[in-house]
């Protein structure tokens, strides 16, 4: 009852927000929907349709997902530069092209350009999306806001599937569904998002990075903050691993991304707000980093099975809602206010590129059991640590005039 309760005052207070705030933390969840109706039945397509060989399909989905995270900092300094709109219009119209392609590709090479468009348009439109909520946002609501901006994104990933289904085995309609959906946001947002300037339009691009590059307690979050983007992938990688080694059955893993999906739609705004309250900013950054190396731990010490990995998604979900929003929330302090697209950018970023190593050392490690969940354990400690430490040099201190 109290979980609903919290869930229904944050939703109250986004009606307060900015109309601009509002479209786009609602088109969050039409983000996922169209997305994830296409995503999720890739790999299903290119090996039954397609017939592409298991190595090949690993390089199409790890080309989509270096292609966005890798290129954030570009549509980060693009916002920067000319302004949030035009990067959420030219994301929305590539991520159209894209699905556009795979729909009719019938080769490796229509697949490979389909899902490289697909993943431009993601790091076109979400850097500006972070940026422009963030500066529409008050700075001691951006919290909250983020954690509703979660919900609704989780929304749209459990939607999306569920209408994939309707179209099961009809790759090509789910795509030019999809396409249909983004052009809709992409209507939406030409009508209704205002066209601001960029505020650096006039400063070389270069200015940006030079000036991230320079601010080292920025840089030394992001390296932390990585850690859990490292861990979070590991959904997808370690945990299937471990599931099969235990011999589970194979929609076992389906229903732990359904239960993930479940505890953020429920739990997300008041597991946020309590972390907050009781443990501050910090203290619910390091905490939430503490419990997903906790998720790791479980796996580490406890029988393969089915039990060790419902907590392992337990523990890792509800460290993810306790850091997540607290470090989105940090993001325009340590930019001092300046250059957000190209921070939130480089951000994804370094966490993308983090991932892509991170996942070829884990991988790696996965054929040695246990082994590796001690080693990925370890991870988000190393990254607790390094926050707590820039924590305890007064880096996160919450200026007055951020404190409600």
């Amino acid at each position: 009852m109290g979980a609903v309760l919290e869930r229904g005052r944050a939703l109250g207070r986004l009606g307060s927000l900015s109309p601009v705030a509002q479209l786009l933390v609602g088109s969050q969840l039409l983000f996922n929907v169209g997305f994830y109706l296409v995503v999720p039945y890739l790999a299903g397509h290119l090996a039954g349709d397609l017939g592409l060989a298991g190595w090949v399909i690993g390089l199409v989905l790890g080309l989509r997902t270096f292609s966005q995270q890798g290129l954030f900092v570009l549509g980060g300094t693009l916002t920067d530069r000319y302004g949030p709109k035009p990067s959420i219009l030219a994301g929305c119209a590539v991520r159209v092209a894209g699905f556009a392609v795979l729909a009719f590709a019938s080769s490796l090479p229509g697949v490979l350009a389909g899902v490289v468009l697909v993943g431009v348009a993601g790091a076109l439109f979400a850097p500006a999306v972070e940026a422009s909520l963030a500066r529409e946002t008050q700075p001691d609501r951006r919290a909250g806001v983020f954690s509703v901006f979660a919900v609704c994104g989780e929304i749209g990933a459990v939607t999306g599937p569920l209408l994939g289904v309707v179209l099961a085995g009809q790759f090509r309609a789910a795509c030019l569904v999809g396409a249909a959906v983004f052009t809709a946001i992409g209507i939406l947002h030409a009508r209704l998002l205002p066209r601001l300037p960029g505020e650096h339009r006039a400063e070389p691009v270069l200015d940006g990075w030079r000036e991230v590059v320079r601010n080292k307690v920025f840089l030394l979050f992001a390296a932390g903050y990585s850690a859990y983007l490292v861990s979070y992938n590991q959904l997808y990688l370690a945990l299937p691993v471990e599931l099969n080694r235990a011999g589970a059955d194979p929609r076992t893993l389906g229903l732990l991304f359904a239960l993930a999906s479940t505890l953020i739609i429920f739990f997300q705004l008041p597991v946020s707000a309590l972390g907050r309250r009781v443990l501050g900013r910090a203290g619910a950054l390091v905490g939430g980093f503490v419990l997903i190396g906790l998720a790791f731990a479980v796996v580490a010490v406890r029988p393969p099975g089915v039990t060790g990995a419902v907590a392992f998604v337990v523990l890792l979900i509800f460290g993810e809602m306790l850091a997540v929003p607290q470090a989105k929330e940090l993001v325009p302090a340590l930019a001092g206010e300046r250059r957000l697209g190209t921070y939130f950018g480089v951000l994804a970023s370094a966490g993308g590129a983090a991932v892509l190593v991170g996942s070829t050392v884990s991988g790696a490690l996965l054929e040695h059991g246990r082994v590796a969940w001690v080693v990925l354990a370890l991870l988000p400690l190393a990254g607790a640590c390094v926050l707590a430490a820039l924590a305890r040099s007064g880096a996160f201190a919450e200026r007055p005039e951020m404190i409600s």
